[in-house]
């Protein structure tokens, strides 16, 4: 890629020169390192997004070099050179962070280029996730796409790269999950977003209703038409139309609603004048559609139509390990609008929230703690302050002590690891979080086995 700062690493002057000047030819910004240590400190003035560095150099190795450039940038993307019979050390650098790996001598140059190429574009595409991420982020601090649990993040990187594109988006998931929560980040993110992102909830209207709502009507269409009635379609030109519970909508207007996406025009309600439409259409349901076609309630060219991009929302129990995050949010949300102090959550309060299976997803928790905060009579919520949560008999007793949430989330979290016996893919896998967060989690809270 043209320009692309790219920091080459090794000790043997010769090769790193050789490949050096053939890179630059080929339109890369070189920036040479002898060493581990002159490595480092030419990165920290160039922050280059892609390093090929040597593994075997005196003093500093290259795989400490690739952790050290890891922590100062993480979504650098390094290439590791290795000499030929040593593919076990490369592994290993894979393990550690590496994007690739060749053998030394070089001698596939084309090969070298593809290989780092890939890289640039790799960074490029993770900088701009980490952006969209961050924008979601500071758009929508709302809980629903809340978390660090491997499933959450998954739905934040659709976003990610689904928004700015303009595809039809089917969200797919439970009720309470924040399907309208997923469907106005997309609009937020994308190019539309200075126009309006228009809702309507096809389970909300009669068919008769449903019909004059989204594509309106010409005044004596019907009775009762004394005035001209622009629809939901006409009122999103230019933006986005967001239709929830589209699996509650009648097979008559699934035909109609085919026909707009198809055909991109529409006729309002008595009148025979077709009008050209510029929206994007986003739509939502908690209904298995691909079961609603076999039982013949549900168009499956329309199925197909709308199901370009699919998100899904996982339930709560699924995001096990952004329980008490959430919770911990909501804490503070209903705290400054109840107007109570509640600085934490008793441990056996917490035991209950972690073993209660969570139906309503999200917004059943969210209604449980804002009644939780009412009703506590002191500091922190109680076990007795989570009227209706029904746990497993085999509970443990609580033990009465009053823990923050941060030592709730410790204790969980050694429980889950003796559980797996110190497994980490298999504890991150129950708790919900990609294995590197679960790592950072035992560093932060100093657990041993």
């Amino acid at each position: 890629m043209k320009n692309t700062r790219l920091l080459v690493v090794d000790d043997e002057s010769s090769a790193r020169q050789l490949l050096a000047g053939f890179l630059r030819q080929n339109g890369f910004e070189i920036h040479e390192a002898a060493d581990g240590e002159s490595a480092l400190d030419t990165y920290r003035k160039v922050l280059a997004p892609v390093a090929l560095i040597d593994l075997k150099m005196p003093g500093m190795g290259g795989l400490e070099l690739l952790k050290k450039l890891k922590e100062i940038n993480p979504l650098i993307q390094v290439i590791v050179l290795t000499a030929f019979g040593s593919v076990e050390s490369a592994v290993t650098a894979m393990q550690a962070g590496a994007y690739d790996y060749l053998t030394k001598p070089v001698q596939e140059l084309s090969e070298l280029l593809v290989k780092l190429q890939k890289a640039a574009e790799a960074n490029r595409l993770i900088r701009e996730n980490e952006i969209l991420t961050r924008r979601i982020n500071e758009l929508f601090p709302g809980t629903e796409i809340l978390g660090e649990s491997t499933a959450i993040k998954k739905v934040r990187e659709m976003i990610s790269v689904v928004a700015p594109r303009d595809a039809t988006v089917l969200i797919t998931g439970p009720s309470g999950t924040g399907k309208e929560l997923v469907a106005r980040a997309l609009h937020a993110l994308s190019p539309r977003a200075g126009r309006k992102l228009v809702a309507l909830n096809c389970a909300a209207f009669p068919e008769s209703l449903l019909e004059s709502e989204l594509f309106g009507y010409e005044k004596g269409a019907f009775t009762g038409a004394d005035r001209t009635k622009p629809g939901r379609f006409e009122l999103a030109e230019g933006g986005t139309l967001f239709l929830d519970e589209i699996g509650e909508m009648p097979l008559t207007m699934q035909v109609k609603l085919l026909r707009v996406i198809e055909e991109r025009v529409l006729e309002r309600l008595g009148s025979v004048n077709a009008t050209p439409l510029d929206i994007r259409i986003i739509t939502a349901t908690n209904r298995d559609l691909e079961k609603l076609i076999s039982l013949g309630t549900f168009r499956e060219d329309l199925y197909y139509r709308l199901n370009v991009i699919r998100i899904h929302v996982p339930p709560l129990s699924e995001r096990s390990g952004d329980l008490l995050l959430l919770a911990k949010h909501f804490i503070n949300k209903y705290t400054k609008k109840i107007g109570k102090e509640i600085w934490g959550i008793e441990a056996d309060a917490a035991k209950v929230l972690i073993q209660y299976s969570w139906p309503g997803n999200v917004r059943e928790l969210e209604n449980v703690i804002e009644r939780a905060i009412i009703l506590a009579n002191g500091t922190v919520i109680t076990k007795e302050d989570l009227a209706g949560l029904s746990i497993s008999e085999t509970t443990p007793e609580p033990s009465g002590k009053i823990l923050p949430l941060s030592e709730v989330e410790k204790e969980h979290i050694r429980f889950c690891l003796d559980r797996f016996g110190w497994n980490l893919g298999e504890t991150a896998e129950c708790l919900g979080l990609h294995r590197n967060t679960l790592r950072a989690k035992i560093k932060e809270f100093n657990l041993q086995k």
